[in-house]
């Protein structure tokens, strides 16, 4: 199979070469699961408290875990500097999550423990993360808890007093902690709160408006950072022991998301090109309860919380002639609530990545509901009308519990489908249908954090290693607040002991040179090109190639056809796109074209990612590789493995270095929630 670009052809076989294995050499692997962590803090390297504020940290990024690990380590005494692109920390995308917070805390006395949380994250993530990171991330989980409560983030509670839990996706337990449909603004209230108290103390020094353009790296250690000052247009540089990178995940690759507007890529992908690793790019995760697209001129899209899933039943018409009919014309005979009928043990609360599928199913079978719209036909490459939507309906969640009860787990998240609508969902059912939300992908890294550039750690979701193939509900927010209040501060001091003897840098350095002089020259260039498109013109049409081609259902002819596609858009962009205004002063058009250009750098890695995993595992969907009855088929004897991979070099070409996975306290299994 080959493809045509803008100046080459290329065979799927040769879009990349294959490199030396990579280990995670940080977690102590003879001591038992359990015990892995308190090894690990045991051994590590301590910096004392009056060396502390003699070293200086950066951390990029002020969500749950940029926030968190910025007021941690202030706390700790160290001199922290913390960006953040938005006008206040309070507005990072972590302040969008809804349905709530993971914990091993049994409250509800259902079975669960550490452990089960271990194993069903690992399980929904499809056997494709590492046991060691996941057990800790299970472990430190009911301490979030505590420090969220004694910060006065206001979970919600029984009658008794006691804090509530009720369940998401891939579990049979009760053990998210939640806040209406507002948990991931209260949680940020509260990393919020702590930080503005270091800010107040001295210890953390807040830079708002200030976009992260590059990593400096000096004598092979991460010293630094370039910003340019969003209102000033000015380049700057700013220097440290350690820099952490917690700026979130790369969905808005995808154009349509649920993502904020300006959640990008740069910060990782610039320290990607800088040497760190990339892992696993094509791992995404579609989010199957968001408000279906309702129009070409849409520039995102919206989360329904997966919580709604608790009492919502999902359905479509058994009839394709009834998809057009008021839902509530149709009786219940012919309704098909088709995962609660294929699997009812789960029923509708399956992990995510199946109930996005099987809403695409649906919907390819005719039988899906909501206005028509223009699609390609990945099977035959034709364009088709297809109703992209299910029904999310809760007239039997109202009639058990009454309209106030449901008003209070869900009235936030009603009101807001009601005005984006302009429907009633207590009068008649969502339409939903599955969006891009969230990116298992990431920098790779190693138990401490740390990625392949010594000093440069990575946290949250701009990291791979938690999630695997697929995110479970609620496990964004533990892992964020994880990484930030209780990894990092264990593990950034033992890299931060070797550094109480290294020189400062300053503008002076080559490294520092070259970096400031590769962001004014991309500046430059891209203020002078003066084409005739639109960013955003770029950016959709990227977007659509994605979706269609790198989306839920992915195909080699598909694959290698994108990648030609984005070459070819990739080239058009860098001789024909219209930034308008000056590198002086604001200008959101700059912002957008620098992020886009990593945006197509980015999508041919995820693409050519997808293209060598030919396996489907959680998010990751290949037609070719699937069950009988329709379901992910993978081949552990090929592709148990990390893909972490290293940027191109001269030729063009990334390199693909394989982290072997090993599993030795969970048995390798075929998912099944039936």
């Amino acid at each position: 199979m080959s493809t045509t670009t803008a100046d080459t052809t290329v065979t799927a076989e040769d879009l990349y070469t294959i490199g030396a294995e990579i280990h995670d050499a940080k977690a102590p692997l003879d001591s038992p699961l359990d015990k892995m962590w308190g090894q690990r803090k045991f051994t590590a390297k301590l910096v004392n408290p009056s060396n502390r504020r003699k070293l200086n940290i950066i951390i990029v990024g002020t969500g749950l875990a940029g926030g968190a690990a910025a007021a941690s380590l202030g706390e700790m005494g160290y001199h922290v500097l913390n960006f953040c692109y938005q006008d206040s920390p309070r507005r990072a995308h972590s302040i969008a999550a809804q349905g709530g917070i993971n914990a091993a805390k049994n409250y509800r006395n259902d079975g669960d423990s550490t452990y089960r949380l271990f194993y069903d994250t690992v399980k929904g993530g499809d056997y494709r993360a590492r046991e060691t990171n996941v057990y800790r991330l299970a472990e430190v989980s009911a301490n979030i808890i505590d420090q969220c409560v004694a910060q006065g983030v206001p979970f919600a509670r029984e009658y008794g007093g006691l804090l509530d839990n009720r369940s998401f996706g891939g579990v049979q337990v009760s053990r998210t902690f939640y806040a209406r449909g507002q948990t991931g603004q209260q949680l940020l209230i509260g990393a919020y709160q702590a930080l503005e108290r270091q800010v107040a103390a001295g210890t953390v020094s807040m830079y708002a408006r200030h976009e992260m353009q590059d990593v400096i790296v000096a004598d092979g250690r991460a010293r630094g950072i370039v910003v340019r000052d969003m209102v000033t247009g000015e380049i700057q540089t700013y220097y440290a022991d350690v820099v952490i990178l917690a700026t979130g995940g790369y969905g808005n690759v995808f154009f349509l998301s649920t993502n904020a507007m300006g959640s990008n890529t740069t910060a990782i992908w610039r320290a990607h090109k800088r040497g760190a690793f990339f892992g696993n790019p094509c791992y995404t995760q579609i989010h199957p309860t968001c408000i279906p697209q309702h129009g070409e001129y849409q520039s995102k899209l919206t989360l329904m919380s997966e919580s709604l899933r608790n009492d919502g039943r999902i359905w479509v018409p058994k009839r394709v002639e009834d998809c057009s009919k008021d839902p509530r014309e149709i009786p219940e005979a012919d309704r098909d609530y088709y995962l609660e009928r294929i699997y009812p043990s789960f029923g509708n609360l399956v992990p995510r990545d199946i109930a996005s599928r099987q809403a695409k199913y649906m919907c390819d079978e005719g039988r899906g509901v909501g206005p028509e719209v223009e699609e390609v036909d990945q099977a035959t490459g034709q364009k088709v009308l297809r109703r992209r939507g299910v029904y999310l309906d809760f007239a039997d969640a109202l009639n058990r519990l009454g309209h106030k009860a449901v008003e209070a787990k869900y009235g936030n998240l009603f009101d807001m489908y009601q005005q984006i609508t302009g429907e009633n969902p207590y009068e008649t059912p969502m339409r939903i249908y599955p969006a891009v939300h969230y990116t298992m992908g990431g920098l790779w890294v190693d138990y401490d954090l740390e990625t392949t550039i010594p000093g440069l750690f990575c946290a949250g979701e701009a990291n791979f290693a938690d999630q695997g193939a697929n995110r479970l509900g609620a496990s964004a927010l533990m892992q964020g607040l994880a990484d930030g209040y209780f990894v990092l501060p264990e593990t950034i001091p033992n890299y931060l002991a070797g550094m109480l003897r290294a020189e400062p840098i300053d503008d002076s350095h080559p490294a520092a040179q070259e970096a400031i002089a590769a962001v004014k020259e991309r500046t430059q260039k891209l203020l002078t090109i003066q084409g005739s498109r639109s960013v955003d013109s770029f950016h959709k049409e990227l977007g659509r190639i994605m979706w269609e081609y790198c989306g839920m259902e992915r195909r080699e002819e598909g694959l290698v056809r994108a990648i030609g596609l984005i070459r070819d858009l990739r080239a058009d962009f860098w001789t024909d796109v219209k930034v308008t205004g000056e590198g002086v002063g604001l200008n959101q058009a700059l912002e957008r074209a620098a992020r886009l250009a990593d945006f197509l750098e980015l999508g041919e890695l995820m693409c050519i990612d997808a293209l060598q995993r030919r396996e489907s595992c959680g998010g990751h969907f290949r037609a070719e590789s699937k069950t009988p009855d329709g379901e992910a088929l993978r081949h552990d004897d090929q592709f148990l493995y990390v893909s972490a991979w290293e940027a191109a070099g001269e030729d063009g070409k990334p390199t693909l270095h394989k982290e072997p996975l090993v599993y030795k306290n969970i048995e390798l299994k075929t998912r099944s929630y039936k």
